[in-house]
């Protein structure tokens, strides 16, 4: 166990807190926790790379990490209102589906390589950006017109995008499984 896998089992500590904080309208809780959590995230893959500390575990945690608080954050304020439910159903939606893919994909014995798109990577940072905007605004009341609108509209192209680039993949993947 590595200084950078505990530090991504800490941020995966920090979904709840975050999501009760949300749920609670402690607002300026969520959002400095969103903010503890995106250092840890820069902390930790610092030292994997800079001191060579990278290993299976945390490849398979970090993007765990992230997703979970991602998508936590998302279904938070999807049901406080602060968000649209649509854009909660679509980025929900889509980690699902790639999900199931790779599970399917194990099932035929069939494992398919897990390597992020530079799409999936733009849909993370849009949609880190997103939330930011989002809590910051809860938190601190200020208008987030128009930057609301810009970034939304980004993450849903880039969620679109990505998740039509993994499933023509991933359909590709599997249409190589001969029939018995």
């Amino acid at each position: 166990m590595s200084i950078p896998n505990i530090i991504t089992l800490g941020r995966i500590l920090l979904v709840p807190i975050i999501v009760w904080a949300i749920a609670s309208s402690q607002m300026e809780i969520a959002f400095g926790v969103f903010i503890v959590a995106g250092v840890s995230d820069a902390v930790d893959g610092f030292l994997a790379k800079r001191f060579d500390m990278a290993s299976e575990l945390g490849a398979l945690l970090d993007p765990l990490a992230d997703k979970a608080l991602l998508v936590s954050i998302y279904m938070a304020l999807g049901i406080a209102g602060a968000i649209p439910r649509w854009l909660v159903i679509l980025v929900v939606s889509r980690d699902i589906m790639i999900v199931a893919a790779v599970i399917v994909s194990w099932l035929f014995d069939k494992p398919v390589a897990m390597k992020p798109l530079m799409v999936s990577k733009l849909n993370t940072g849009a949609q880190v950006a997103f939330a930011a905007l989002i809590l910051a605004s809860l938190s601190f009341g200020f208008q987030t017109a128009p930057y609301d609108v810009i970034l939304m509209a980004l993450v849903t192209a880039f969620t679109l995008v990505s998740v039509s680039l993994y499933l023509v993949e991933w359909v590709r993947h599997m249409g190589t499984i001969e029939a018995r």
